[in-house]
C-alpha cells in the first residue's frame, strides 16, 4: 500500500519536472479563405512588456522579422497579387522596415528565409536580401489609441476577392491588400470548360 501511494505521489512531480515555462513569444497563426485562396500566417507573438518597441527594440530603418523566434510566414494556396506584382502559390517570409516618419516597407521573401540569413558583419546585407525579394510594398502606419500588448495579425475577407491583412503591435497598425484574383481565375475556368 505504501509503495502504491509513493507511485501516485511521484507521477505529479515527474510531470511537473517535464513542464516548461510558457514561451514569452508564443506561436500563433491565423488563416482565412478569400475567393479560392487560403491565406495563412504563422508567427510568434511577443509582448511589449513595458518596452519601447519601434525606434528602440526594433530600430528604424532596419528590416526585422515581423514577429519573434522563427520567420513570420505567409502562405497562399493559389496565386495572388500584392502591390501590382503577381506571386505564385507558396510560402513567403515577411520582413518589415519601420520608419520614424513616413511609410514603412513590407518585404515578401521568396525563399522563406529569416532576416538573420542576410546578416553580414552584424548588419543586414540589404542587397543580398533584395535578391530573394518577391515584392516590397510601402504601407502608411496608423497610430493606435491604446497599446496593443501582443503582436497580432488579422485577415479579413473584404469583398471575398481582396483580403485585408492587418498587423498590430505596441502603438502601430499596418494593413496591406492581397488580391486573390477571383475574376481572372473564373475567366480561366470558363475558358477551360468551353474547350
Amino acid at each position: 500500500m505504501a509503495i502504491a501511494m509513493m507511485l501516485v505521489l511521484a507521477v505529479p512531480f515527474e510531470t511537473m519536472a517535464q513542464m516548461q515555462a510558457p514561451a514569452p513569444s508564443p506561436a500563433a497563426s491565423v488563416s482565412q479563405v478569400v475567393g479560392f485562396t487560403k491565406i495563412s500566417i504563422d508567427y510568434s507573438s511577443p509582448a511589449v512588456r513595458g518596452r519601447k518597441i519601434f525606434g528602440e527594440t526594433e530600430k528604424y530603418g532596419t528590416p526585422w522579422r515581423a514577429g519573434a523566434n522563427q520567420a513570420t510566414i505567409i502562405e497562399f494556396s493559389t496565386g495572388v497579387n500584392i502591390g501590382g506584382t503577381n506571386l505564385r502559390p507558396g510560402k513567403y517570409s515577411i520582413f518589415m522596415t519601420p520608419q520614424e516618419s513616413g511609410d514603412w516597407t513590407i518585404h515578401f521573401n521568396s525563399k522563406g528565409n529569416m532576416v538573420f540569413a542576410y546578416m553580414k558583419e552584424g548588419k543586414i546585407d540589404e542587397e543580398a536580401m533584395m535578391k530573394d525579394n518577391a515584392v516590397s510594398i510601402k504601407v502608411t502606419p496608423e497610430k493606435l489609441s491604446q497599446t496593443q500588448e501582443r503582436l497580432s495579425y488579422h485577415i479579413s475577407a473584404e469583398d471575398n476577392k481582396v483580403a485585408k491583412v492587418t498587423f498590430a503591435w505596441e502603438n502601430v497598425k499596418l494593413s496591406f491588400m492581397v488580391d486573390t484574383q477571383v475574376d481572372q481565375k473564373m475567366e480561366s475556368m470558363k475558358g477551360a470548360f468551353s474547350l
